[in-house]
């Protein structure tokens, strides 16, 4: 399997997190030391205060999404890396979906979820069991939604695009996983509508039956996806 990463992308949020929570951390001493010597400015530092605050925390927010491991890539990179040379895998590419992987017959969006908790899907719901831990840090991480939706979005965006791609009248078919890829989390899921699972189980959701992509199918949409990066 070749695993192919935007690694641009990833270094430029990192370093915007970063930015982010420190300038908000600066932010939040200078409204406690600025009215030490200019008393008369207490309603600015308030302000000044409220920013920060707001500022350290969105960059918390994206640095648990770009910075902190275990990293979603690097959990599927490790699950799918006995698969052949066909098999393609794009990180972070400029798409709706931050992981799809190309086979010889197929492309599969993988609709990750990289949250530390116990997710159960019933009669069409998603619920959360919240612990302490998580409840601690539920402002400053990414929640659930609904990864069904974002899939099933993703996946049909995907379509649209390859059927002004494709030459001819050859069709491909998208598909879409749902994958949990933080190491402590739980996932129960009941007659979902996509395959739902963690990502040592994700290669039995990938053996999808079909023919073969013709080469010149294969090969351009090769040529998008690589575009894309």
């Amino acid at each position: 399997m070749k695993s192919i990463i935007n690694q641009r992308k990833i270094a430029r949020r990192a370093a915007l997190s970063n930015i982010a929570s420190i300038g908000g951390l600066l932010a939040l001493l200078a409204s406690v030391v600025f009215p030490l010597f200019k008393p008369q400015y207490m309603s600015f530092a308030y302000g000044l205060m409220i920013a920060g605050l707001g500022v350290a925390m969105t960059g918390i927010y994206f640095a648990n999404r770009w910075v902190k491991k275990p990293r979603p890539e690097a959990s599927l990179d490790v699950a799918l890396k006995s698969l052949s040379n066909a098999h393609r895998l794009y990180h972070y590419p400029s798409l709706p979906s931050d992981h799809v992987l190309l086979t010889p017959n197929s492309l599969v969006v993988l609709e990750t979820v990289n949250l530390a908790s116990h997710f159960t899907y019933k009669n069409g719901h998603w619920r959360e069991m919240i612990g302490v831990g998580r409840a601690l840090r539920y402002i400053v991480e990414e929640h659930l939604g609904d990864p069904f939706k974002s899939a099933r979005g993703s996946a049909q965006f995907l379509e649209d695009q390859l059927s002004q791609v494709i030459e001819g009248t050859a069709r491909l078919p998208v598909k879409a996983v749902v994958v949990f890829t933080h190491p402590a989390a739980q996932v129960e899921a009941e007659n979902p509508p996509l395959p739902v699972c963690k990502p040592d189980k994700l290669k039995k959701y990938l053996q999808i039956q079909g023919p073969r992509l013709e080469q010149a199918v294969y090969d351009q949409v090769t040529e998008f996806l690589d575009r894309k990066m």
